[in-house]
């Protein structure tokens, strides 16, 4: 039953890399940016362990579907779903779900280098010692003076995506592999010299028992979506990035193995941010749930009073672009792939154009916070729309989708073969697939277009 295609972009080298790889396409902004700030707001502890649950329950089965879709087919996700659905006596429409996949990718990065751009300009200022001795207006002006300049974020928007675009036009082997071997052990290591920093701080003790003690009475609906929907994302789930890494995986590398070895990573990566972070804001009276700011106008301060502020800034800040990174490549490398398999072009002319195209997109994200502030659709604007878009809309459903093509269309036949588990872990793989992970997405979907509370007002709850 097994059937054997070859990728023609090549083959990551081993294991090893594949869960570099892929680690380093979970592990992003979201890990170091976004998860302390929103277990800050949502109690810390209780929020934590929910996370977890999310993480291993729902989490881990998708990541699995899709990396075995990917090897399966062994192309970009859009031929992919196309040769797979055939295989398995499918509609032919489901080719479209790699084309969500792929539009997905593109969107986020669009603004995804964006913000990236900001952690570049607050690395050299940090390099420069801007932030010695800063006060919080200071830090808040000075935040306000980068996001309301276009030309200076469109400066560093172009810079990250030529970063970016020069990794992805090296190849699977030369750029991709090359690049996260190198970034993802230097990640590590600054992110343990921070985690080292925050327990002299005086309050690594109170950061610890917020990070990790539970008290479930802060916890609220709300909590358990936010939880689900950041599990969700921070895995790169329903992107493509995961199916088109996955399709770069020898056939004897075990999946399951490896996707848990890469959701523990990305794991301990979101906690130990959180290790580094929190002692820090309580050691300087700091709010630990002040939103998105936590780190670009909160942490700034705290790094302005402490001993050697200027090189653990630097650090924290050079971090913070290794994480976007390595993200970064993951997330244009499916639609490259498709471009090359499309019209047989360079890889290197294929990155060029996607590239100018993904940066031409993110145009309208630098323009968001300055010129087009106040251009509004429904309260939001174009950065807004676009994050709300792919991460309420196109990932969940798309995850959804990869959900029910893996464990209801796809034969028992096809999917066992490919994932190559015990007969335990095989039935337990599938159940969660097909009916928890579902289930709950669907739920967290119903819950961001208001369609649940609609349902249960209808139904008086």
């Amino acid at each position: 039953m097994s059937v054997q295609r070859e990728s023609m972009h090549g083959m990551w080298s081993g294991r090893l890399a594949f869960i570099l790889a892929a680690t380093g396409s979970a592990v992003g902004l979201g890990n170091i940016w976004k998860f302390p700030y929103i277990a800050g707001e949502n109690g810390g502890g209780a929020f934590v362990l929910l996370y977890l649950f999310c993480i291993a329950l729902i989490g881990i089965p998708i990541m699995m579907s899709e990396v075995m879709l990917g090897r399966r087919g062994r192309q970009n996700p859009i031929n992919t779903m196309r040769t797979l659905a055939l295989e398995e006596n499918a509609r032919p429409s489901w080719h479209w779900l790699g084309w969500m996949g792929v539009i997905a990718g593109i969107l986020i990065l669009s603004y995804y280098s964006v913000i990236a751009g900001w952690a570049l300009s607050y690395f050299k200022d940090a390099v420069f010692g801007t932030f010695d001795g800063i006060s919080a207006e200071t830090a808040g002006s000075h935040f306000g003076g980068l996001v309301g300049s276009w030309w200076v974020l469109l400066l560093w928007h172009t810079l990250f995506m030529m970063m970016t675009m020069f990794v992805v036009s090296k190849g699977v082997r030369g750029g991709l592999e090359r690049a996260v071997t190198l970034l993802m052990p230097a990640l590590l290591v600054l992110l343990l010299i921070m985690v080292g920093y925050a327990m002299k701080s005086g309050a690594f003790a109170q950061g610890m028992s917020f990070l990790f003690d539970a008290d479930f009475s802060k916890l609220s609906p709300e909590s358990a979506l936010t939880a689900m929907g950041h599990a969700f994302f921070t895995l790169s789930l329903g992107m493509g990035a995961i199916m088109v890494y996955g399709s770069y995986l020898p056939e004897k590398v075990s999946i399951s193995k490896a996707v848990i070895s890469i959701a523990l990573a990305d794991t301990a990566v979101a906690l130990l941010a959180g290790m580094a972070i929190f002692p820090i804001v309580f050691a300087n009276g700091l709010e630990p749930g002040s939103g998105p700011g936590l780190i670009f106008t909160t942490l700034p301060i705290a790094f302005g009073q402490m001993p050697f502020g200027v090189i653990f800034a630097s650090l924290f800040f050079l971090l913070l672009i290794f994480a976007a990174w390595s993200s970064a490549i993951s997330l244009v490398e499916p639609a490259v792939a498709w471009l090359i398999e499309k019209t047989h072009i360079s890889r290197l002319r294929a990155s060029v154009l996607m590239g100018l195209l993904t940066w031409f997109i993110g145009i309208g994200t630098v323009f968001s916070f300055n010129i087009w502030a106040e251009a509004k659709v429904s309260g939001k604007t174009f950065f807004d729309w676009m994050d709300y878009l792919t991460a309420n809309v196109m990932l969940p459903f798309g995850g959804v989708l990869i959900a029910i093509f893996a464990a209801w269309v796809m034969r028992k036949e096809s999917s066992s073969d490919e994932l190559k588990m015990g007969a335990m872990g095989y039935s337990l793989w599938r159940f969660l697939t097909r009916y928890l992970a579902i289930i709950c997405v669907l739920i967290v979907m119903m819950k961001v277009t208001g369609l649940l509370d609609l349902v249960l007002a209808k139904a008086g709850l």
